[in-house]
């Protein structure tokens, strides 16, 4: 049997089922550097596996999701974000019968580059960066740059489009974002999976944390979405697959009707939940953090290694300041900023 002949069975395999829609491995782009290709997996699933195991993936772990470096152990982190979100758009894009590889893919790299403390990290970073910061830019530099010092993951165009295409901002959601969406339909699905999982997650959490208590939540938006967390996830999955599925043809979003309420819980908690004093006042405390950071190694460049960072030829000082504190989870920038303005007790012999 030739050494290729497995990953050929497979790709021969995407061609006899999938939708005619659907994004096939081997009509992928390719890389943007030419590499042997691997004889069992796709070039998806080899995209997959180098998310998978490549470090930033492994931080996601410490980072925020809404609440801050969250000591109770159900609250939800951004690892634990990417992965409600790969289950929500791999379930899609099995019903629609596109490439659930990629569409796994996607969703493991698509928040590699977000910041320490959430969203209030990405606002400061966007502040001090000339040019600005935004996680989605930053995954995809993670993924082509950053990464095995320099080198990059070496990912498939496909993937690195739909990291590029998948955040949607408090804009519009069914909006494309930055003048385009992704190529891909598995792509698109990334986008949409993306907000029903932060939107039911959230609230969620919220409720655990008495941030909000279930009277406080519109009953509009329980009639129609669900009562229970796992009924609002149905409803918006259900209705995702069925209201792409138009005229013999695909076309990834939701209803009109569904569209509204997700929107509406959307902007709900934004009211209700990421805004109010209660978490907001620790992430005005968690975005000076990060702020002092940056300007302490502005004026000391000598000492990033020191702690940690990895300074790439060619990069401007502000960049490389940017990527360091991009990467760190919220107990690494917490200890560091300790470390660094914070006096010890001195230790007695």
């Amino acid at each position: 049997m030739p050494s290729n002949a497995i990953r050929h069975m497979i790709e021969q395999r995407e061609k006899d089922t999938l939708s005619p829609f659907a994004c096939c491995s081997a009509d992928s782009l390719g890389r943007e550097r030419k590499e042997q290709p691997c004889p069992i997996r796709t070039c998806f699933q080899h995209d997959r596996d180098r998310i998978l195991h490549c470090k930033s993936f492994r931080r996601l772990k410490h980072k925020t999701q809404v609440f801050l470096s969250p000591e109770g152990d159900h609250y939800r982190t951004r690892l634990t974000h990417t992965l409600e979100v790969s289950q929500i758009a791999r379930t899609v894009a099995r019903a629609l019968s596109l490439n659930e590889d990629l569409t796994e893919a996607i969703t493991l790299g698509h928040d590699l580059g977000h910041t320490p403390f959430g969203h209030a990290g990405e606002r400061v970073l966007n502040e001090l960066l000339g040019g600005g910061f935004h996680h989605v830019r930053q995954s995809v530099r993670v993924v082509e740059r950053l990464e095995k010092n320099g080198r990059g993951l070496n990912l498939t165009s496909e993937v690195r489009d739909g990291i590029l295409y998948h955040s949607k901002g408090t804009g519009p959601v069914a909006a494309c974002c930055d003048g385009g969406r992704a190529k891909t339909l598995e792509g698109q699905i990334v986008r949409f999976a993306d907000i029903i999982a932060y939107v039911n997650h959230d609230l969620d959490d919220a409720l655990r944390g008495g941030v909000i208590t279930v009277d406080d939540v519109p009953s509009s938006l329980l009639t129609h979405l669900g009562e229970r967390h796992s009924q609002r996830i149905n409803t918006m999955v259900s209705d995702m697959i069925q209201a792409s599925q138009r005229d013999g043809a695909i076309e990834i979003g939701l209803s009109d009707n569904v569209l509204k309420w997700v929107t509406d819980l959307r902007d709900w908690l934004f009211d209700h939940v990421y805004r109010v004093p209660s978490v907001h006042d620790d992430f005005t405390k968690a975005a000076r953090v990060l702020r002092e950071l940056f300007e302490f190694f502005m004026k000391n460049p000598d000492q990033m290694e020191r702690y940690g960072a990895v300074c790439l030829d060619g990069d401007p000082l502000e960049v490389s300041i940017t990527d360091f504190i991009a990467g760190m989870t919220d107990r690494y920038a917490m200890k560091l900023y300790q470390e660094i303005f914070l006096p010890r007790p001195w230790a007695t012999l």
